[in-house]
């Protein structure tokens, strides 16, 4: 089976898709289901089990909050 490529993006939403991406979420994670969201032409499966964390990050006046869901991807 050949291997993922790897990849980092990071894609930009208006505030209405944003809103509607982390509602489907927060949907999905308080009925403990699984959650598919496409990412630059990519579908990501996420498991029900999938850890959560929050970063933030500081450089002068600069902040980023990121909320990651960690999991490992299974065979196809």
């Amino acid at each position: 089976m050949p291997r993922r490529k790897s990849r980092d993006l990071e894609r930009t939403y208006t505030r209405r898709q944003f809103v509607e991406k982390l509602r489907r979420l927060a949907d999905a994670l308080e009925k403990e289901r699984p959650f598919t969201i496409q990412v630059a032409g990519e579908r990501l499966h996420i498991p029900a089990d999938a850890v959560f964390n929050i970063e933030h990050e500081r450089e002068g006046a600069e902040n980023e909050l990121e909320f990651q869901l960690l999991w490992k991807s299974t065979s196809s």
